[in-house]
């Protein structure tokens, strides 16, 4: 069975930094639409789905009302929380099309 990883499970391994995270939460307030953001090398994170799959962030970004620093720690949480998916590199797939035989 594999285990999905989290963006708080890459913070806990120091693969992501605070400073990515950051650049994560700041990224969904200025664009809450981005879908894959690179959060580490190798790394992707859907910040829209994120936010919209934790109940309290997603409840509080309708609210215009709401503090900007509460605003913030609940995007964060709902960043912390998120799945991650491995990124397609360019070099993972030039290596597989010259690895691929052709016919003569």
């Amino acid at each position: 069975m594999a285990v999905s990883l989290t963006v708080g499970d890459l913070f806990k391994a120091k693969t992501v930094t605070e400073e990515q995270v950051r650049t994560a939460v700041e990224t969904y307030l200025a664009t809450p639409d981005t879908s894959a953001h690179p959060i580490a090398a190798g790394y992707t994170v859907d910040l829209a789905a994120a936010v919209a799959q934790h109940g309290w962030a997603s409840r509080l970004m309708t609210r215009p009302q709401t503090n900007p620093v509460l605003m913030r720690a609940a995007v964060q949480t709902a960043i912390l929380l998120a799945s991650v998916k491995k990124a397609r590199t360019r070099a993972r797939k030039d290596a597989a099309a010259s690895s691929i035989e052709r016919p003569r």
